[in-house]
């Protein structure tokens, strides 16, 4: 495999949708784009995210668990 093959990049955009008079806890949306072949998803919640970006480290070889580092990092960025 050659350096470009084993690169991935992403685009991640996600926001807080909070419901009138705020209530209940706000839920976070948004989507998720890998450039190298344009696949894009929608995720319900931030754990969509890192479950996208999981399969393409699976292919690479990785073997991603539920401790895989994305995990830590939307918990450290209190997500």
């Amino acid at each position: 495999m050659n350096l470009i093959e084993k690169t991935h990049s992403f685009i991640v955009r996600v926001w807080l949708e909070e419901p009138p008079g705020m209530i209940t806890p706000g839920t976070w949306r948004g989507h998720i784009t890998h450039i190298p072949d344009g696949e894009r998803q929608h995720v319900q919640d931030l754990t969509g995210v890192s479950d996208f970006i999981a399969r393409y480290l699976r292919q690479m070889g990785a073997a991603p668990g539920r401790h895989h580092g994305l995990s830590e990092w939307f918990k450290r960025w209190k997500l």
